[in-house]
């Protein structure tokens, strides 16, 4: 089955040829030059974090007995990203369903966006709770230009991201979001990226397909109304997919699952990952790991043609490595 290649490093074609006027460039040198601040408070509540359980297949009871979330124990790891979403009427929304400009998204014609890469650490000495309250807070880490002198400029743009619950003065949570923004007349290739240095074996695999159900209920989670998650026409015909694609983030928070799911008594400090190929709903997927040394391990997932969707490395606290 063909796949189209991941965003980051795919060659693109256009038609027809994407030209950034002066008008476009100086709107975007303001963007870059104007401080943005995004602040969101968001509960662990119990339900909110047991509809996050019953979607994900780690938790939802069909591989290990269904477990509640209880209030007071900490949050997972990853968990975070079903929380805290922009509260944008849809008349506001991009066309494609993004939150757009009024998130953190550049200007136009860079109004196409996709998850390209994160990383994150934990606070383990104040960690977030299930049932209160946090905050989130996000600033501009960086935006970078590339391609600007071909036909398919893009923008990266970088968000740092601190979270804390309420009432508290240290970060729970650090972590940096970026994303890429293209113009809407860059069509991604159909020839997957071939993603090297992939260990030969797995220590650990956990298989599963990411269902119509799954894109559904994580995005309503996210409050995510993209609509590259849940119309396959516009997937298809708009952006040149061959069907619907599953979350970044998803796939990042399955690679933490994962990860624990497989040593449960693990405490992760931190975590990296990046985009790699698209990965497609409906397609079986394998998430993997291999442990490199006592408390580190590169994992990745790939689809049932061998394509690797997204990579990623899991450092945990030297205490927790042995037990």
């Amino acid at each position: 089955m063909a796949r189209p290649l991941n965003l980051l490093r795919r060659r693109f074609y256009s038609s027809p040829a994407t030209t950034l006027t002066p008008a476009n460039i100086q709107a975007l040198d303001e963007y870059i030059a104007s401080p943005k601040k995004l602040v969101l408070e968001d509960t662990f509540n119990v339900e909110r974090v047991s509809d996050l359980f019953i979607t994900l297949p780690t938790r939802d009871g069909t591989r290990r007995p269904y477990a509640s979330p209880r209030l007071g124990t900490p949050v997972g790891y990853g968990w975070h990203l079903a929380f805290f979403h922009a509260r944008t009427p849809e008349s506001l929304l991009s066309p494609d369903g993004t939150d757009g400009a009024l998130e953190f998204g550049p200007p136009e014609p860079f109004t196409r966006r996709m998850w390209a890469s994160g990383r994150m650490s934990w606070n383990a000495k104040h960690p977030l709770l299930i049932g209160k309250t946090a905050i989130s807070s996000s600033t501009f880490g960086s935006v970078e230009k590339k391609g600007f002198d071909t036909e398919s400029p893009m923008v990266f743009v970088t968000q740092k991201i601190d979270i804390t619950m309420g009432g508290e003065t240290h970060p729970s949570i650090t972590e940096e979001r970026s994303h890429v923004y293209m113009g809407e007349s860059v069509s991604p290739s159909n020839i997957p990226r071939i993603v090297k240095n992939i260990p030969p074996s797995a220590d650990f695999t956990f298989k599963f397909t990411p269902s119509l159900t799954t894109l559904f209920r994580f995005s309503a989670l996210m409050f995510n109304a993209h609509l590259i998650h849940l119309d396959k026409d516009w997937a298809q015909l708009s952006r040149g997919y061959p069907e619907r694609l599953v979350h970044g983030p998803l796939t990042a928070l399955m690679l933490l699952e994962v990860t624990k799911f497989h040593k449960p008594a693990a405490e992760i400090a931190h975590f990296e990952y990046r985009a790699r190929n698209p990965v497609i709903v409906n397609v079986p997927m394998a998430i993997k790991g291999v442990w490199v040394d006592e408390h580190t391990a590169t994992v990745w997932c790939e689809d049932d043609a061998g394509v690797v969707g997204m990579t990623g490395t899991v450092k945990l606290h030297k205490q927790s490595a042995h037990e």
